[in-house]
């Protein structure tokens, strides 16, 4: 049995936003998820420029765990435009700063 998940930290609450190519309809298309921790990732490193230890420290993980939120966020979002799918966010093991743990949410 694998080993619970630790909720990621997020600065802001996450508002859950579909994201897709004009003039498709969404019934169409597939979907690619990403997590609200894997969006959290992308915004410290690529748009805070942040560097892995520090972006790791803001979310309470370790270095190779942030490295390896980040590489899959990456990976999510170029599918999504590459392959012209819609990109989800929703879900994740998080907790937002300043709550308590009692507000971690899980994927589903």
């Amino acid at each position: 049995m694998p080993r619970p998940r630790k909720p990621r930290r997020l600065l802001l609450p996450p508002r859950a936003a579909i994201y897709k190519p004009a003039g498709v309809p969404l019934l169409r298309l597939r979907r690619v998820t990403l997590l609200h921790e894997e969006l959290e990732a992308l915004r410290l490193a690529d748009l805070e420029g942040l560097t892995q230890v520090e972006a790791a420290e803001r979310m309470a993980v370790s270095r190779s765990t942030f490295q390896r939120i980040l590489d899959e966020g990456h990976r999510k979002v170029a599918q999504a435009l590459a392959e012209g799918q819609a990109l989800v966010i929703e879900g994740g093991t998080f907790v937002v700063a300043g709550h308590s743990r009692r507000g971690a949410h899980h994927a589903r």
